[in-house]
């Protein structure tokens, strides 16, 4: 279990202290914090629990939102997304996971600040050119610190709203302006699983020591009513879990292993039963295949 993570979204209702407290109680070595429970005791104080625990911390989740094309708001997701680095180097965070943003269009959705000109915005191609552009930005403050900024492919349902790049082979190009050590790729189950070229990218990625983070959880049906809701375990639904871990093993990923759900059942489970649960699966589906 020594590669297992546990990431703080598993276990939403839990705060940070809880999560650190459920992840050493079944024997885990590392956590993903996302930012709003590292917030929630500042960040210095999240360091100090995480160390003081014997936990790692696999990465920090997240920044991105990339794509405004308004200057305020350009500059306020620049500035939050440094403020993430800066979070990521202090808890010891070797990759700072990029959600990179939707189209313009559905920021009001996604209750971000926006403009009337955002409402009718949909061009798709504009929104990845400003993304990567923003990015490049973001890139001599990371280096600075030490932290790697790592793309995540989304699956194509969150384009709209969450994630312009829907594929690994688009982060890769995006990352091809940048040094592997600047910028890689998670590569994230649920938005993998379903892509033909996820085996061409995967070794390709590995190739380029571009791998930032491998993250599991399950495509489950029928769909929650919000699909961002709609991962479930290892195993409860239709991943092929050995043959993806196969493809990021002989990649040459040595990293952790992130467990990430977003589940309302999941998070009505008390902590410790789910990642006592998420062990097993582990053993069972992910760890035979490293």
């Amino acid at each position: 279990m020594s590669r297992l993570s546990l990431n703080t979204a598993t276990c939403k209702r839990l705060n940070l202290a809880q999560c650190v407290e459920a992840a050493t109680g079944q024997g885990l070595e590392a956590i993903g914090p996302w930012r709003d429970r590292v917030q929630e005791v500042g960040v210095d104080q999240a360091a100090r629990l995480i160390s003081q625990a014997g936990l790692r911390v696999s990465t920090l989740c997240r920044g991105g939102f990339l794509t405004s094309r308004e200057p305020d708001q350009i500059a306020a997701a620049l500035a939050d997304n440094r403020r993430a680095i800066d979070e990521a180097a202090t808890l010891g965070a070797p990759e700072l996971v990029l959600v990179v943003g939707g189209l313009p269009a559905a920021f009001a959705r996604m209750g971000l600040p926006h403009t009337d000109q955002d409402t009718t915005d949909k061009d798709l191609l504009a929104a990845r050119q400003r993304m990567a552009d923003h990015i490049g930005a973001l890139v001599p403050h990371a280096r600075e610190h030490g932290v790697r900024l790592a793309l995540e492919p989304m699956h194509p349902l969150f384009t709209a709203d969450r994630g312009v790049l829907t594929t690994l082979a688009q982060a890769l190009a995006i990352a091809a302006d940048h040094r592997p050590e600047e910028v890689g790729v998670v590569v994230d189950t649920y938005h993998v699983w379903w892509d033909p070229a996820a085996a061409d990218s995967i070794a390709q990625a590995g190739a380029q020591g571009r791998i930032s983070s491998y993250q599991v959880c399950d495509w489950i049906l029928p769909l929650a009513a919000d699909p961002l809701n709609s991962r479930g375990m290892m195993g409860d639904g239709h991943i092929d879990f050995p043959t993806i871990t196969g493809w990021v093993a002989a990649a040459g990923y040595t990293g952790d292993i992130e467990v990430e759900i977003f589940n309302e059942d999941i998070w009505a489970q008390p902590g410790a039963a789910t990642v006592a649960q998420m062990r097993q699966r582990y053993g069972q589906l992910i760890e035979p295949y490293l």
